[in-house]
């Protein structure tokens, strides 16, 4: 049975139902937008000359207000190994672990910016329930394709080996005035070409170059939507089975998104 102090706090730091959690998860987000500002505003050499001695003591402290909001989340939680290994317990730890490695590394405080995935939380705070259950649906869908998007990922490499190799050999061969110098770097053009990103830095020279450049420029139209449509399928499938979403968090686990009537947690099993 969890003390009264580690339950007032959970109820505090992890639900949004009462003022006083609404009003941490809102200044916890009104944090998180200051500090995301002030990495991109240190970033500005013109800003950086004129204020970064309050910018850089502005991200040590919020920094330092992040972790003992970490620590403090750990300890509320009856199993803090789940909650540190879950989405968000991971994201909380990259978000002040940038800080401190600056110590011995300049410039990785930019990475900060990843406390932006933090904000997140504002579908819970602001009881957008629809928008939790949107969530849940679409990493529902993601989870239940992601073989067949790894099965077609490794079919999309193994013709880029294919077609770079080609292109290699088809203009590579030609002469030195080439862009076509090795392997690699025709795969390189056929990720982009296939990508339909197409900066033009390598382009075929050659007629043969230039129609089995096409024929892959109209392959990668059709490879793309391939992954929309096994992620809609799913979608469409999840929806079906899909029930009421609550912004309960489990106080063992953390874990959100059960089933408005759940009574215990699907992750750990604890009562709800």
């Amino acid at each position: 049975m969890a003390s009264p102090w580690r339950a007032h706090l959970h109820e505090v730091i992890f639900e949004a139902d009462t003022p006083a959690g609404k009003a941490f998860d809102i200044g916890l987000l009104v944090c998180i937008l200051i500090s995301v500002a002030a990495v991109l505003l240190e970033s500005v050499e013109s800003i950086r000359e004129v204020w970064g001695p309050e910018l850089k003591l502005l991200e040590w402290g919020l920094t330092i207000l992040f972790t003992i909001e970490y620590l403090i989340r750990l300890a509320t939680i009856g199993r803090p190994w789940r909650y540190a290994l879950s989405f968000f317990g991971v994201v909380d730890l990259l978000s002040i672990l940038p800080t401190y490695v600056s110590i011995v590394y300049a410039g990785s405080q930019s990475l900060i910016v990843i406390r932006a995935l933090r904000l997140l939380r504002v579908f819970r705070v602001l009881k957008l329930a629809h928008f939790v259950g949107e969530a849940a649906l679409l990493k529902a869908a993601v989870y239940a394709s992601w073989r067949k998007i790894a099965v077609f990922l490794g079919t999309v490499v193994t013709l880029l080996l294919i077609i770079g190799s080609m292109m290699y050999l088809v203009e590579g061969v030609q002469g030195n005035d080439s862009d076509f110098t090795s392997i690699p770097r025709s795969i390189y053009w056929a990720i982009v070409t296939m990508t339909t990103v197409g900066y033009g830095d390598i382009a075929p020279k050659t007629v043969l170059g230039q129609v089995f450049a096409s024929i892959v420029m109209i392959l990668g139209y059709g490879i793309i939507a391939v992954p929309t449509g096994i992620v809609t399928v799913e979608i469409s499938q999840a929806a079906k089975r899909r029930k009421g979403v609550s912004g309960q968090a489990c106080p063992q686990c953390a874990a959100e998104g059960h089933d408005t009537d759940a009574r215990h947690c699907k992750l750990c099993g604890a009562r709800l």
